[in-house]
C-alpha cells in the first residue's frame, strides 16, 4: 500500500477514535450544569496553571540540549519545541516533530542527529510515564485490572531502561546483537531495524556524554514536576482540591493515552484519560469531563497561537516544514 494511503488511513483511524471517545464521554452530559461548573472557574489558578505548563514546555527545551551531542551548540529549541507543539496541535500524524526537526535544520544541526535526539525524547518520555505508573501503584487504589496493566507497563518500562542503559554504554554490541536476533527471527525487517538502531545510536550521543547526564535528568524531572503543578493548580481552578497524586495521576493516563491514534490535539484522548485518571479519586464523570476541557483548552490555545507567532520568527511555513525529511540549507 502506498505511504501517502497508509498516513490517509492512519490520519482516519484517528479521527475516528477521537469521535468516538468524544461521543461515549458527551452522551449523557448536562451542559448547563457543566457551563455552570466552568463559569465558576478560579481564574488566578488557571493564569498559574498556562505559566507553569509554559515553564514545562521551556525545561523540555533546556533537556533537549543535553541529548545533542557535544560541539553540537544547538539554538532556538524553545522555538522549535514550541512549533512542535502547535504542529501537533493543528496537524495529523504528529507532524509536529517533523516541523521541530525541519527548524532546527534550518538552524544548522544535521537532520538525522536531530531525528535522532527525538526518538530519545521519546523513549524518555514513556519511562518517565512508567515511573508515574509505579508511584500510583501503591500512592493510589487502582482498581484491579488497572493494577495489572499498569504492572505490566512497568515490568516493561524498568527492562527497556535496562535496554537503554545497555545501547548508551555499549553500542555497537547491542546492535549487533539485536540485529543477529531481527536476522534470525524476521530477516525481512532487517534494513529497517538496522536504520532505525542508527538513528538512535546517533540520538544516543548526548546520553552518552557523562558531562550530560546530570542536566539532562535534572531538567527531564523538573519538567515533569512543572507539568504535575500545572494540572495541579488547573484542578484548583476547577475548584477539584484533591493531592498532588491526583495530578500525577491525570499525567500519566494522558501519557499513556496520547499514544494511540487520535485526532489533531489529542482531542477525546485526553477527555477520556482525564475522567479515568479523576474516577480513581471519586470525581463524578461530568465534573472531571468539564476539567478535561478547561485544561486542555488552557494548554491548547496559548501554545498554538505562541507556535504560530513563531513561525514568522523561524520563517517558515506548515506545508514547508511538513513536506519533506530532506535536508534545507542551514540559516546563518
Amino acid at each position: 500500500m502506498p505511504s501517502r494511503r497508509r498516513r490517509l488511513l492512519r490520519a482516519l483511524l484517528g479521527l475516528a477514535v477521537s469521535a468516538a471517545l468524544l461521543v461515549y464521554l458527551f452522551r449523557d452530559v448536562d451542559f448547563g450544569a457543566m457551563g455552570s461548573r466552568l463559569a465558576e472557574t478560579r481564574w488566578s489558578f488557571l493564569a498559574g496553571s498556562i505559566a507553569l505548563y509554559l515553564v514545562a514546555i521551556w525545561a523540555r527545551a533546556r533537556r533537549w540540549y543535553y541529548l545533542y551531542p557535544p560541539g553540537a551548540r544547538p539554538a532556538h529549541l524553545f522555538n522549535a519545541v514550541m512549533i512542535g507543539y502547535m504542529g501537533n496541535n493543528l496537524l495529523p500524524l504528529r507532524a509536529g516533530e517533523v516541523l521541530r526537526a525541519y527548524v532546527m535544520t534550518r538552524r544548522g544541526q544535521r537532520l538525522w542527529t536531530t531525528v535522532g535526539t527525538i526518538v530519545v525524547e521519546r523513549v524518555l518520555d514513556g519511562l518517565a510515564v512508567g515511573l508515574i505508573l509505579a508511584y500510583l501503584l501503591f500512592a493510589v487504589a487502582l482498581p484491579r485490572e488497572l493494577w495489572w496493566a499498569s504492572v505490566v507497563f512497568v515490568a516493561v518500562d524498568l527492562a527497556l531502561i535496562g535496554v537503554l542503559a545497555v545501547m548508551a554504554a555499549a553500542p555497537e554490541l547491542s546492535r549487533r546483537m539485536l540485529l543477529a536476533v531481527v536476522d534470525r527471527v524476521a530477516r525481512p525487517l532487517t534494513r529497517r531495524v538496522s536504520d532505525t538502531l542508527d538513528t538512535f545510536s546517533e540520538g544516543l550521543r548526548g546520553v552518552r556524554t557523562p558531562a550530560h547526564l546530570a542536566p539532562m535528568l535534572g531538567w527531564s524531572v523538573a519538567g515533569w514536576l512543572l507539568w504535575a503543578l500545572s494540572a495541579w493548580s488547573g484542578l484548583y481552578a476547577a475548584r477539584l482540591e484533591l493531592p498532588l497524586s491526583a495530578s500525577w495521576a491525570v499525567l500519566g493516563f494522558v501519557g499513556l493515552g496520547v499514544s494511540l491514534p487520535s485526532s489533531p490535539g489529542f482531542a477525546g484522548i485526553v477527555q477520556a484519560a482525564t475522567v479515568l485518571a479523576l474516577a480513581l479519586f471519586g470525581v463524578p464523570r461530568q465534573e472531571a469531563l468539564g476539567f478535561s476541557l478547561l485544561l486542555h483548552a488552557a494548554q491548547f490555545v496559548p501554545v498554538t497561537l505562541w507556535g504560530l507567532a513563531l513561525l514568522l520568527v523561524e520563517e517558515v511555513s506548515l506545508s514547508e516544514g511538513t513536506r519533506s525529511p530532506g535536508t534545507p540549507s542551514p540559516r546563518p
